[in-house]
């Protein structure tokens, strides 16, 4: 566990060393996600430079013997740059104009870039309805893994000419640890361009120390974003350190690195202590459908349960029986996805419903025998079965 703040001189954040090179041998599969600033060159535009150089240290990771998807940003600001506009436009159609315009330069440049090594690039544009429908969340990942298996890069990017919503996603960190949890890889990588997550953020430049290794996420960790994003990008600390919270809770390892250090993917893979390394969860690792449900979509609605129940599935693994609901909030169908809260509103668990909304405050605080005395045949014991359930701590 990471220490409190200790005495002038002693940091808090400094671990007992991880082999790098023995961790990561077990990673097969890998996400790497690749913002803004990575791509950009000063003018905000297109940096053909910096791809090819990342195409070719994919080319080399792939020699090793692993699957890379990339999760690029850019296509906004590939978009503006070709328009002539300086400042991101504010209104929605307008940056969604520049999507269109932009996402067809990004993706020819990543395929030109990767052709030179034999590859082709194939894009892939998600948008949140995308996790949200599991035929599609599973439509979306046998595409990947079709891509995958014939050899091409997939180059998966926010439908930003479509999304609606913050622009979608927000930003790409959310969108490439959902995508890591989508083909259940082993590793995700956010690529930025700072040195990692530091340890004294407001200290000046030169002065500050990255954190070499997170065994967890933690409040104190949270604490350390800066909240500030790059040059023409969406996304700040914040957002990369969720991510790594989201990919690592799924059983997958994480890192925060510099995309402008040279040869940064294949020195990670030699060992090298670059950028922050975040461990996965103790005996955690998702099937693919426990990791829809926990993040892949959202709510529907809530299921609000007594101590008692939530003790239950906590510490002794068990399905919510109707018995420990005490409130039902908003409207499902049976099979919806609910949040599971205890009465403080604090989320501690998610799963697939056997009811709807409307039968569910029926069975409120019901035996078996009275639920079945309801429903007949067609009573089911538990609100949710542990099978479709997953705790959120």
């Amino acid at each position: 566990m990471i220490a409190s703040r200790g005495c002038a001189g002693h940091s808090p954040f400094r671990e007992a060393p991880v082999d790098r090179a023995e961790l990561l041998q077990g990673v097969r599969k890998l996400v790497v996600k690749i913002g803004t600033a990575a791509l950009s060159s000063p003018d905000g535009g297109l940096d053909e430079a910096k791809v090819a150089r990342l195409a070719e240290q994919i080319h080399l990771l792939r020699r090793r013997g692993l699957l890379v998807a990339v999760v690029s940003s850019g296509a906004i600001g590939a978009g503006m740059n070709a328009l002539g506009i300086r400042r991101r436009p504010a209104h929605l159609p307008e940056l969604q104009a520049c999507a269109a315009v932009g996402q067809g330069r990004l993706t020819a440049v990543y395929d030109q870039c990767f052709r030179r090594h034999g590859y082709h690039a194939a894009q892939i544009l998600l948008t949140r309805d995308d996790f949200n429908d599991r035929s599609r969340y599973l439509n979306a990942s046998n595409t990947i893994h079709a891509i995958l298996d014939y050899g091409a890069v997939p180059i998966v990017n926010e439908n930003d000419t479509i999304s609606v919503e913050e622009i979608g996603f927000g930003e790409n960190d959310r969108l490439a640890a959902l995508v890591a949890n989508l083909v259940s890889a082993d590793m995700l990588i956010l690529l930025t361009v700072v040195d990692g997550l530091y340890e004294n953020p407001d200290a000046p430049a030169e002065a500050r120390r990255a954190i070499r290794l997170v065994p967890k996420v933690t409040d104190e960790i949270r604490g350390l974003a800066d909240g500030s994003s790059s040059r023409g990008g969406r996304g700040g600390m914040a957002s990369k350190i969720e991510a790594a919270r989201v990919a690592t809770d799924a059983g997958a390892l994480a890192l925060i690195a510099n995309a402008l250090q040279p040869r940064v993917l294949e020195r990670i893979f030699d060992g090298e202590e670059l950028g922050t390394l975040f461990l996965p969860a103790k005996g955690r690792r998702l099937t693919r459908r426990k990791s829809w449900i926990r993040f892949g979509s959202r709510p529907k609605g809530t299921l609000v349960v007594d101590p008692g129940a939530r003790g239950a599935l906590v510490q002794a693994g068990k399905s919510l029986l109707p018995s420990g609901i005490v409130r039902v909030e908003g409207e499902f169908d049976a099979g919806g996805l609910v949040a599971v809260c205890d009465e403080n509103g604090a989320e501690f668990a998610r799963g697939l419903a056997n009811y709807g909304a409307e039968d569910m405050r029926k069975i409120i605080g019901l035996k078996t025998a009275a639920i079945r005395a309801l429903f007949g045949d067609h009573a089911y014991d538990e609100a949710i079965h542990r099978d479709h359930l997953v705790l959120s701590e």
